[in-house]
């Protein structure tokens, strides 16, 4: 429906395609990384999205660096959006109160219009009380400031991004990226979002969330790590896999590997390992036709019954729904001939 309606809006077709408008709004402030993750995701999704920068008033806006950016348009191309992304803020310029220009600016937005905030910009949204009773996350550093400021909101600190309706919100800098491809592959599939990751060079999905990320004291000298026990375990889903083989492979006790993981990964062998085998039963759903249990099996879990329930813990659908959605996407979105 979205393409649809920006179809009817422009009139613009990318190879017989409707063309999303997505509209970044920069604030002064604004991280340059985060404010061109937009224009880079989806400049390389093949032309099914057209991207436009904004800002609340046409001039130009005020960089965390040494350099201000020009934008091309006013508040007014935010009315034309089918997604709107508000693009990172530097701390200091976090608004305690939206500013009146900010505000009017948001309200220009479609109620269908599906909006994205890149880290701190979670702020803005909830300033604006896009965020009231939704699930949210933003950067871990500053997430005691925003359970203050907002005890309304649903916060998660633990994820890369939270998808709650028309509303998207990403954690720090690169889930930017995260974010983006993961509206691709809404949009259009596995198949488009892997081809856009490889293009920019980013992995399709990044394992675990913030936790990994979260500062933790520097191991002690010469410590080894548990990373080539990952890429290990990563060629052995399909067997059972249990924290003994795990340790014995990085030769160190149980304790010790169990520790060392969860510092290095942010997550415990196990919850690692099923993240991996429903990430990895995520892609065979989309790209193959093979019935669950036999995806089950391939991945490592026991039955289809467990690959459903770790599937719907992870992101709430069946994997007959989450099939449907991803193998529809790809059949609409890859043209005739």
């Amino acid at each position: 429906m979205r393409g649809e309606r920006q179809g009817e809006r422009q009139g613009q077709r990318q190879g017989g395609r409707p063309v999303e408008r997505v509209v970044v709004l920069a604030l002064d402030g604004v991280y340059p990384f985060e404010l061109g993750i937009p224009s880079r995701i989806f400049g390389a999704a093949d032309g099914r999205y057209e991207v436009l920068t904004c800002s609340v008033d046409g001039r130009p806006v005020r960089s965390n660096a040494d350099f201000t950016i020009g934008v091309q348009h006013g508040p007014e191309i935010l009315a034309t959006a089918d997604t709107v992304v508000v693009a990172s803020v530097a701390v200091p310029y976090i608004p305690t109160e939206l500013p009146s220009e900010v505000a009017d600016a948001l309200a220009r937005i479609r109620p269908d219009a599906r909006i994205v905030s890149i880290c701190t910009a979670a702020f803005v949204l909830a300033a604006a009380s896009l965020l009231d009773g939704r699930k949210a996350t933003t950067h871990w550093q500053v997430t005691d400031l925003f359970r203050r400021r907002y005890p309304h909101v649903d916060l998660d600190p633990d994820v890369l991004f939270v998808h709650d309706g028309r509303i998207l919100t990403s954690a720090g800098a690169a889930s930017g990226v995260d974010v983006c491809l993961h509206i691709v592959r809404t949009d259009h599939g596995g198949e488009l979002a892997n081809t856009v990751a490889r293009r920019c060079v980013v992995p399709p999905f990044r394992d675990g969330g913030q936790a990994q990320y979260i500062e933790q004291p520097v191991p002690e000298s010469g410590a080894a790590s548990t990373a080539a026990t990952r890429a290990w375990a990563l060629e052995r889903l399909d067997e059972p896999l249990t924290l003994t083989d795990l340790a014995a492979h990085a030769r160190m006790s149980l304790r010790t590997f169990a520790r060392r993981f969860n510092d290095e990964v942010g997550l415990s062998p196990g919850r690692w390992l099923i993240q991996q085998r429903v990430g990895r039963a995520r892609h065979l759903l989309e790209s193959s036709d093979l019935p669950v249990d036999q995806i089950a099996g391939r991945v490592g879990f026991a039955t289809g019954a467990s690959l459903r329930q770790h599937l719907h813990a992870a992101i709430g659908v069946s994997p007959q729904a989450y099939r449907r959605t991803f193998q529809a996407a790809d059949s609409v979105s890859t043209p005739a001939g």
